[in-house]
């Protein structure tokens, strides 16, 4: 039965209905025997101009393009064409258009072609290309019907009989309600009649409901729509419908890909964008996805895989996306972020080497396929109905991301080709996102790898300091930035505090700052005083400034940056500060009391102007709280420097809570606001050596001075309970006091300082430098610094005010068997050796 309800046809993004479309009809050689009003509005051809004549006069003209009786083979071929193609203006100009040939059949088997047109140009959205645009609106079933003026059937479609059931041989010669009779054919006669009577520009548009089948019903709109002769007289009347039902399907497969080319892009998560593909593809292309990935694409790290891979093993991929019709997604043996095992022999591997689309439309389980080496896939596919397969290549140029399985269970079509034409649309867009995600991944990875080795691990203060720090850069997505802190341990207990900020923001800042941070370490290790640091420090800018500027297409610039060096000696509670261009430190004392130090500025380093730098040094109370910090910290768009230091101050004036808690509060001195440059926070809480632990002797500039330093070195031990290092140390102190004597002209001054380690210190006037020789085997010198080096940790010297001191650690676990060890008998105490 036949039921008509005149409505407004749906106005869906590129979908168009019949009565949107150009129609012309052509005999079986190609000649044009019917036009509408519609296909001279759209090519400027009226009927008069094309009727009686070959359809070359508008239908394509490229010398690439075959000619019409071609055209005409292969539509009988393929029974009808379909595809964007270029049609010629009567002004001259092209037109871009979908192209649909019909073939209708007549009495004795006769041919008509009904051609139908749309200009591509007037499609909106843009959601996908013309080839799967078109592959999808070709799949739309159009029955059509060509009456005569007396509305009796001249030529059908094959696609008729399956909307409503009559055959061919049974509508040819008849009207509507001569082979269905009722009052629902003859309201559509009615309307046909109401198309003849009003002439060829009315076109009538109807929802009419067929009963396609024993269990279902399909919903169809139909044009009617009046043909004309060369005169611009009817010369039929013709009827076509569309199944809604696929026409929707068909819509919602488009929307997928309007929906992908956002969706797809709006993270770079590389799980949630396969996510994401998975949850776009169910239902409306398959009942079942996974989509996994190559292991390095996730981690952004390793090797990728190119298409064409030949190896004996295959490459390790992992399940990053999974959605299904079912609850819990029964059909996948593998859950998110598994490696997904795939047997050699399968249509993985072929994927994998061929970089091509895999389709099963029928998916074979017979014994001996490829299902039967991988049981945990068949125990799926049995257990869910899995009936039709494809498989899908996620790649970037020839970059093989992943693969997405696709599956069908519930839904009883297997998968067609336009199916894999859809499939690989979307998938391609999902590519571009996840390439996009992976290369984010693979930068974001150096970055924090590369901040990761440039920023201390653990700050070590020693017997010194406590310290705290915190470090936000403004560059949250890579988290990089140029700001660097430090606390280098020094010798005699002291430590070194650093803070700076390279100009700029990112990876080039980092790099740089990571270069200076070296450049420090390097100068802190020669004991250098903080002006002379940043001295040294200024040139090492522009030098590599310089550097850069020679290639600056390999490197970045290295521009200026700002720094503050300050050491801290527990033993006299005194720290010598210098700045270069960087704020001031805040220092809290005990009491809760804030001041921040009036420091000679400095320059910025790397400005050259050649003002030196000048030091400062305070006394600080046991338990001072000093606070290094860089401008981003106190300084942001909205408010000027005042307010931020003032606003820090505050935070910090609780010295009774610990480091960690006041690093956490100062951070948010701007809380809600984004970082509008890196912010660093550096807190250093002040220890004092005890007097116990230090002992201090002055000596004579001669002899004797080698015996008595020995026996109290001696005895200081007894009395530290260090008695095992009494060996090694009194071999240390005999060396560095006999090269005290032997270059120095005034006084010696002895310091042992036990607090990590042992600190062996002697002071003399000399301004020379001690060096480690290589004595020869008849030499009666040179070996001093020799036994020295071997018997300590470590062991250096510093230039301070009047002279040098030379120093020594050792480790306070006992060394005395090292002695015996060296070669080195027990020396008479009134015998020196020479360095």
């Amino acid at each position: 039965m036949i039921s008509t309800d005149k409505v407004i046809p749906d106005k869906q993004p590129n979908i168009r209905e019949p009565s949107e479309s150009a129609i012309a009809m052509l005999d079986e050689q190609g000649t044009v025997v019917g036009w509408t009003r519609a296909a001279e509005r759209l090519v400027g051809y009226s009927a008069g101009d094309v009727v009686g004549r070959s359809a070359a006069a508008v239908l394509p003209y490229s010398e690439e393009e075959p000619t019409t009786a071609e055209f005409v083979e292969q539509c009988r071929a393929q029974h009808g064409w379909s595809g964007t193609t270029t049609v010629r203006h009567r002004d001259g100009h092209g037109l871009d258009v979908s192209l649909r040939v019909s073939m209708l059949w007549g009495q004795d088997e006769t041919v008509r072609w009904l051609v139908s047109v749309t200009d591509i140009g007037e499609v909106s959205g843009g959601a996908t290309n013309g080839l799967v645009r078109e592959s999808l609106l070709a799949r739309v079933p159009m029955g059509i019907v060509v009456g005569d003026p007396q509305l009796r059937c001249t030529w059908v479609n094959d696609t008729m009989e399956s909307h409503d059931g009559i055959s061919r041989d049974r509508r040819l010669g008849r009207r509507f309600t001569d082979v269905q009779p009722g009052a629902e054919t003859e309201a559509l006669e009615s309307a046909m009649r109401q198309a003849v009577r009003s002439g060829p520009t009315k076109v009538h548009d109807y929802r009419t409901r067929f009963a396609s089948g024993p269990d279902r019903e399909h919903t169809f709109a139909a044009s009617i729509f009046c043909l004309q002769d060369a005169d611009g007289l009817v010369l039929g009347v013709c009827v076509i419908s569309v199944d809604l039902t696929e026409s929707r399907r068909a819509r919602d497969r488009l929307a997928i890909l309007s929906e992908g080319s956002t969706r797809l892009g709006s993270s770079l998560d590389v799980m949630r964008t396969s996510q994401d593909l998975a949850d776009l593809a169910v239902p409306l292309l398959a009942d079942y996805v996974a989509v996994d990935l190559e292991q390095s694409v996730p981690g952004g790290e390793g090797p990728p895989v190119h298409v064409g891979f030949t190896g004996e093993r295959l490459p390790v991929f992992r399940r990053a996306g999974l959605a299904s019709i079912r609850h819990g997604v029964p059909e996948s043996p593998w859950v998110h972020g598994e490696a997904v095992a795939w047997p050699p022999a399968s249509p993985f591997a072929d994927v994998l080497s061929s970089g091509r689309p895999y389709l099963e439309p029928v998916l074979d389980t017979a014994p001996g396929t490829w299902i039967d080496h991988d049981p945990a896939r068949a125990r799926k596919i049995h257990e869910n109905g899995m009936h039709s397969l494809m498989v899908i290549p996620i790649r970037v140029r020839r970059v093989l991301l992943g693969m997405v399985l696709f599956i069908r269970t519930v839904d009883p079509g297997p998968f067609q080709d336009v199916d894999v034409l859809l499939a690989e649309e979307l998938v391609s867009r999902a590519a571009l996102a996840l390439d996009n995600a992976r290369q984010y991944a693979r930068e974001h990875t150096a970055a924090l790898a590369l901040q990761r080795n440039l920023l201390p691990h653990r700050l070590k203060g020693g017997a010194a300091v406590e310290t705290a720090s915190r470090y936000l850069p403004a560059d949250m997505d890579h988290g990089v930035g140029g700001d660097w802190f430090d606390v280098i341990p020094l010798s005699g207990a002291r430590v070194a505090l650093v803070v700076g900020d390279v100009v700029g923001h990112g990876i080039n800042a980092a790099a740089t700052m990571g270069r200076l941070r070296t450049a420090v370490r390097t100068l802190a290790d020669m004991e250098l005083p903080p002006d002379e640091l940043l001295t040294h420090l200024d040139d090492t800018v522009q030098r590599l400034a310089e550097e850069d500027a020679d290639a600056p297409e390999q490197y970045p610039a290295a521009v200026g940056a700002t720094c503050l060096y300050a050491v801290y000696d527990p033993v006299t509670r005194r720290c010598t500060m210098a700045r270069a261009g960087h704020p001031p430190p805040a220092i809290i004392d005990p009491q809760g009391r804030v001041a921040f130090p009036d420091l000679p500025t400095g320059t910025p380093l790397g400005i050259g102007l050649g003002v030196p730098f000048e030091s400062v040094e305070l006394e600080l109370p046991e338990g001072s709280l000093l606070a290094l910090y860089t401008d981003g910290l106190i300084e942001t768009r909205d408010h000027d420097i005042d307010v931020g230091m003032h606003r820090l101050g505050t935070a910090l004036a609780q010295p009774s809570r610990s480091l960690e808690e006041l690093c956490g509060r100062a951070m948010e001195t701007f809380p809600g606001q984004a970082p509008s440059d890196d912010a660093t926070l550096l807190l250093i809480r002040t220890r004092t050596l005890s007097p116990t632990q230090v002992a201090s002797w002055t000596l004579p500039s001669d002899q004797t001075a080698v015996r008595s330093a020995r026996h109290m070195a001696a005895r200081q031990l007894a009395e530290w309970g260090l008695g095992g290092l009494e060996d090694a140390t009194k071999l240390i102190v005999s060396e560095l006091v006999t090269n005290a004597v032997s270059h120095g002209s005034d006084r010696i001054t002895l310091r042992l300082i036990r607090h990590q380690v042992l600190t062996c210190e002697v002071f003399d006037t000399s301004a020379c430098s001690p060096r480690l020789l290589s004595a020869r085997t008849l030499d009666e010198s040179g070996r001093g610094l020799f036994l020295v080096a071997q018997l300590s940790r470590r062991w250096g010297f510093r230039s301070v005010s009047g002279g040098k001191v030379v120093w020594a650690e050792e480790d306070l676990a006992p060394a005395s068997a090292l002695v015996p060890a060296l070669g080195v008998p027990p020396m008479p105490e009134e015998r020196p050796v020479l360095a």
